[in-house]
């Protein structure tokens, strides 16, 4: 039933009329055959896409919770229960707060490089890593140090004490830091204090929960946990089962680590809220209290306004294009998309499609990440793809490349320019068609503006979220299916 209305709305949306050349938000289109309508070209407001990545951010509150609630009703069933949570980027939280836009850019791409070297080595490890193995021994997590770039704010305990956590789509674990804390980074809450919350219960050796953990010990009957990040911070302490407040959602028995020590620069955060595919990750442990589902909206960098992030099968949003989720067994916690191509102006870019295909090894593969913010693509992609993108804006000045962007262009002294599109051919024929905010941007003040693009190290390729801001991004994962659009935020 599910591929009947999913196939349905295809046909319906190939109707559609083509959007304005001058889109500003993310347009999906179908292709009929050969016959593929979608717009050729954007203009680009150069000088509001470097007042808004530049302008003077004020740091988001800690001294209350800014969550919104939908309130299913008392008599709801367990499917319809939802919350939804407003969603800041880094850049807001007090103990990250600076306006260097040039500082900002530069320790972006730093964390992006860490992020991307980390889901490499873990798409890349056998599959026997993801066994259970030795307390102490290492396990290399999606997070890499300081590698959060979303950040909501939940209730934990009872009564509920507001914390700061990393969203990360790639981990399947959630922690926060708890007392009495050995050693602990600083975070912009109070340390979280299991002894004050009347909910809080410690995981003993023989529970089946202590089991699902990766990398779990025992010490005086207690379940331990140890995770190491590649760049040598690491979280430690005890599992406990603990009420969450998500939203209007109060979750009880949530299983989540009490690191006693941990290292690392978090940015302020009190932990890590794992949205991955496995079962140890919030959504995993919400199951059907949610039907599996979880939606949200990263908000576009450098403005006032925050994203979302919204849990709940009656958050489905109508008129999406859904495409299917792939599995790969040796990393059971990324979400894989399929992807057939990529499209430069209006003209799709020759390249083979075996390229982002995810093989029965489990090697190559196109990863949806929130803690990426730079969409990398195998070599030969890239190229073929900035390549066209050059030919394309020949009329532009170039600029000298900036970090790990080789195709950067000097803006100054322009209002608005006319850029081609790019696009994404998704599997089943949905096309993704960028704005313009979303694949060139600003790197300084100056008017130098690169192409949000990079060639990746291996055959991975990941999308960023630079590539996802503002486009309304839905995981169903019990049906396994990924939906784009049709809002934006």
């Amino acid at each position: 039933m599910f591929l009947l209305l999913f196939l349905s709305f295809l046909s319906l949306l190939s109707l559609l009329p083509p959007p304005p050349l001058a889109a500003a938000s993310a347009v999906i289109t179908t292709g009929a055959g050969h016959a593929i309508a979608y717009p050729s070209f954007e203009h680009l407001n150069v000088k509001d896409s470097i007042a808004t990545a530049t302008q003077l951010l004020r740091p988001a509150a800690t001294t209350t919770t800014t969550n919104q609630y939908t309130d299913s009703g008392d008599n709801a069933s367990p499917q319809n229960t939802t919350a939804k949570l407003h969603l800041f980027h880094r850049d807001k939280l007090p103990s990250s707060w600076h306006n260097d836009h040039r500082r900002r850019f530069d320790a972006r791409l730093k964390r992006d490089a860490r992020r991307v070297a980390a889901l490499i080595r873990r798409s890349h490890r056998p599959s026997d890593v993801y066994q259970a193995a030795d307390f102490g021994s290492d396990v290399v997590s999606g997070m890499d140090q300081g590698s959060g770039e979303y950040f909501v704010r939940i209730g934990v305990g009872s009564p509920a004490r507001s914390q700061y956590m990393v969203i990360d789509s790639g981990s399947d674990i959630v922690w926060v830091q708890c007392q009495p804390c050995r050693q602990c980074y600083h975070q912009s809450d109070p340390v979280f204090d299991p002894a004050a919350s009347a909910s809080f219960s410690g995981v003993s050796c023989s529970s089946t929960v202590c089991d699902q953990v990766e990398n779990s010990g025992c010490h005086a009957g207690r379940c331990k946990y140890e995770v190491s990040y590649g760049d040598g911070s690491y979280t430690k302490g005890t599992l406990a089962l603990e009420t969450l407040t998500v939203g209007h959602m109060t979750i009880q028995n949530v299983a989540i680590g009490c690191g006693h020590m941990n290292r690392g620069m978090f940015v302020g955060a009190a932990g890590l809220l794992g949205l991955g595919g496995g079962s140890m990750s919030l959504v995993g442990q919400l199951g059907g209290q949610t039907g599996g589902v979880f939606s949200y909206c990263l908000v576009s960098r450098g403005t006032e306004s925050s994203g979302s992030l919204e849990f709940g099968r009656s958050t489905l949003p109508v008129g999406a294009a859904w495409v299917p989720l792939l599995r790969n067994p040796r990393a059971p916690s990324f979400y894989y998309i399929g992807l057939s191509g990529l499209g430069v102006g209006g003209t799709r870019v020759p390249i083979s499609e075996d390229i982002f295909r995810l093989d029965e090894l489990g090697n190559g593969g196109v990863v949806m990440d929130t803690g990426t913010a730079v969409t990398r693509l195998p070599a030969a992609a890239y190229a073929a793809f900035r390549d066209t993108f050059m030919a394309q804006t020949a009329n532009l000045p170039r600029a000298p490349e900036v970090s790990i962007f080789d195709t950067c262009y000097d803006l100054n002294g322009f209002v608005t320019v006319r850029v081609p599109t790019v696009s994404f051919f998704l599997s089943g024929g949905p096309i993704l068609t960028l704005p313009a905010r979303n694949f060139i941007i600003p790197v300084d003040e100056k008017g130098t503006f690169c192409f949000a693009f990079a060639p990746s190290p291996s055959s991975l390729s990941i999308i960023g979220n630079i590539q996802q801001e503002g486009i309304q991004i839905t995981f169903d994962g019990a049906n396994g299916y990924v939906g784009f659009g049709p809002n934006v935020c």
